[in-house]
C-alpha cells in the first residue's frame, strides 16, 4: 500500500565476523577442551556480543559443527593423472586434516556429544558428510571420462547408493586409523588402501614389486 513504510530487515551476517567466531571456536577448543567450552568465551575471543552468536547458533555443539565443517570445505580432489593416484591423494589429504589439533578435537568432540542428539547427527551429516560427498562425485565423473569407470547407472537412487558406500569405505577407514587407532596414515599405507578399494582383497595381500612371497 502506497505510504506504508518498508518492514524492516535484521542486520545483515557479516562474513568477517562469521570467520571470526569460527577461527576463535577452534582456537578455545583446543586450548581449553569442550567441557570448559563456553560461548561466552567464544564471543570474548572473537570481539563479538555474545548475542550474535546465538543468533547464528543455538548451542556450542552446532558452532562447534560449523567450525570444523569449514575446514573439510578445504579438501580438495588432486588431480593425479589416474583414478588410483586420485583416491591416494585424497586420503592424504583428509588424513593430513585430521591430524590438525583443531580438527581433531573439534570432530572428537561433537561425534562424543552426538551419540545422545539426534539433532546433533543430523547437523553433523548436513554440514560435513553430505557436503564432502562431492569429493566422490567429482572423482568418480573424472575417472568416467577417463574410461577408468563405467558411467553412472540409470537409476538416481542406485547411483546414490553407491556414492553414499565409497564415502563411507573411505572416510571411515581413514577417521579409524588416524582418531582411533592414531596411527599413521603415510604414503605406504594409502598406497594399500587403495588397492585394496580398487583391486579387492586378493591384490592387497599379494606382496608388493620386489618382495619375496609369504611362506
Amino acid at each position: 500500500m502506497a505510504g506504508c513504510p518498508a518492514p524492516r530487515r535484521g542486520r545483515p551476517r557479516s562474513a568477517a565476523a562469521d570467520r571470526a567466531i569460527l577461527d576463535a571456536t577452534r582456537t578455545a577448543l583446543v586450548e581449553v577442551g569442550w567441557s570448559k567450552l563456553t560461548m561466552g568465551e567464544v564471543a570474548r575471543r572473537a570481539g563479538v556480543a555474545k548475542t550474535t552468536l546465538y543468533r547464528r547458533w543455538a548451542a556450542k555443539s552446532e558452532l562447534v559443527v560449523d567450525a570444523v565443517a569449514v575446514l573439510f570445505d578445504e579438501l580438495e580432489l588432486p588431480d593425479g593423472g589416474s583414478l588410483r593416484a586420485d583416491v591416494e591423494g585424497v586420503v592424504l589429504s583428509f588424513a593430513a586434516l585430521l591430524r590438525r589439533p583443531e580438527t581433531k578435537t573439534a570432530l572428537m568432540a561433537v561425534l562424543a556429544e552426538s551419540t545422545t542428539d539426534e539433532a546433533l547427527r543430523r547437523r553433523i551429516r548436513a554440514a560435513i558428510v553430505d557436503r564432502q560427498k562431492r569429493l566422490v562425485l567429482d572423482g568418480r565423473a573424472r575417472a568416467q571420462r577417463r574410461g577408468e569407470l563405467p558411467p553412472d547407472s540409470a537409476d538416481p537412487a542406485e547411483t546414490e547408493r553407491v556414492v553414499d558406500l565409497i564415502f563411507d569405505v573411505i572416510a571411515g577407514a581413514v577417521v579409524h586409523r588416524s582418531l582411533v587407532s592414531d596411527c599413521p596414515v603415510d604414503g605406504a599405507w594409502a598406497a594399500t588402501f587403495t588397492t585394496l578399494l580398487l583391486d579387492g582383497l586378493g591384490s592387497a595381500s599379494a606382496p608388493r614389486a620386489g618382495e619375496p612371497p609369504g611362506p
